[in-house]
């Protein structure tokens, strides 16, 4: 678990709640359900009408990555590769067929079984580079719905602003009725601009940075079987990971 991610996200919300007690308000103030309905409810829509069922399950598991973000260990994965390197200098690449039936990462696996099938290290490379860009554009797309989220946020809040107000200007004569539609107008602007800035935008920013790194610790992985079925040595393996690394 990310505590940091969930920390920034707790205190983000925590500041404002605060804050708002600080200038004298109640938290009873903040909770509004017409306000909460019309952005997120619309925000949701916008991005639904925009976005493919595929993209928008990737972003709804990606989403957790803020507090639950995957590990990708370059210090080990070379240790990992250089581990096969010498297994298939001693046992020949047949013998890197049990290791991928252990091996719990699809672009790894992949590459093993062209190893032991005994396929060219171009081919290697042409298969595995265009899984490698795949999964990378999916990451992409999953931030783009966070940030698509974040972009209609506020917009939305808007709406629901001037529908408040709407209700306050249309009833003026009853007085008990101003109040809850100010409070709606307010709020709303309030749940647009606060989702996008404390929620949508960071955890998009956030996903960016993991495919960055998921990038680089998948070219690691493409680099490290080519060399292995050039016949290189494991420590050379080493040195493609400082060239890859220095990028």
């Amino acid at each position: 678990m990310d505590w940091l991610g969930l920390g920034g996200l707790v205190l983000g919300i925590a500041a404002v709640v605060i804050g708002n007690m600080v200038e004298g308000g109640h938290l009873a103030s903040l909770l509004n359900l017409p306000a909460a309905i019309i952005v997120f409810g619309g925000t949701l829509a916008a991005v639904l009408v925009q976005t493919p069922f595929n993209t928008l399950l990737t972003a709804s598991m990606r989403g957790w990555w803020l507090i639950f973000p995957p590990r990708y260990d370059l210090h080990d994965l070379i240790d990992t590769l250089c581990q096969w390197g010498a297994a298939a200098r001693r046992e020949g690449f047949l013998g890197l067929e049990n290791i991928a039936k252990v091996e719990p990462m699809p672009l790894a696996k992949k590459g093993l079984h062209l190893l032991a099938d005994g396929q060219s290290s171009e081919a290697i490379r042409n298969s595995l580079e265009l899984d490698m860009y795949k999964q990378e554009d999916a990451g992409l797309e999953a931030a783009h719905v966070y940030e698509s989220l974040g972009g209609y946020a506020p917009t939305i809040g808007i709406l629901g602003a001037v529908l408040g107000l709407i209700q306050v200007m249309g009833n003026l004569q009853d007085p008990a009725a101003i109040g809850p539609g100010i409070a709606t107008a307010f709020v709303a602007t309030i749940y647009g601009v606060g989702s996008a800035n404390l929620i949508f935008l960071p955890i998009a920013s956030r996903i960016k940075h993991i495919v960055k790194k998921e990038y680089q610790y998948n070219e690691l992985i493409v680099e490290g079987l080519v060399a292995i079925s050039e016949g290189e040595h494991p420590n050379s393996i080493r040195h493609r990971y400082e060239i890859v690394n220095s990028r």
